[in-house]
């Protein structure tokens, strides 16, 4: 087999879509990396209008303005920043680039559930995050428990 390409691997980083590596005449297929996804600046503009939604009812099965599951509570959020997410927690875990509590930063998405992800939230910083937590209460600032797992929208 005759080589295409000589000298070092060429990476050609396509932003929200999969990386290919050119190495040994080859085309290798990456996974975006979280850089390539929420900014800073946008994950700051998402905590702010998360933030307005405070105290609005929990409703299971609901998307907003007026009510809110943790799903559509998140999904409502990002839409006001042209980024649509999935409908459940599990398909936006699914969806999102994957990184360690030590990565995450204001407008991350935060995670609960073994296999199947069934809460998430949207994570503010300094150990808290926004999210509409159960039927009888309201969307709020709370602390992140343990067990967490984190996801940037890309």
């Amino acid at each position: 087999m005759k080589k295409l390409f000589s000298g070092a691997p060429a990476r050609l980083a396509v932003t929200g879509a999969l990386a290919l590596s050119l190495s040994g005449g080859f085309a290798v297929a990456t996974a975006p990396t979280a850089d390539a996804a929420l900014t800073s600046s946008q994950g700051v503009k998402a905590v702010s209008i998360a933030k307005t939604k405070k105290g609005t009812p929990y409703r299971w099965g609901a998307s907003g303005p007026r009510a809110f599951d943790c799903s559509g509570f998140t999904s409502w959020t990002f839409k006001r920043m042209g980024k649509r997410l999935p409908r459940t927690a599990d398909a936006q875990y699914r969806s999102s680039i994957k990184i360690s509590r030590g990565q995450a930063r204001p407008g991350d998405l935060v995670f609960y559930g073994g296999g199947r992800k069934y809460h998430v939230g949207i994570y503010a910083g300094n150990g808290r995050m926004w999210h509409a937590p159960r039927t009888g209460d309201v969307v709020k600032l709370a602390k992140v428990r343990g067990g967490a797992s984190y996801g940037r929208v890309r």
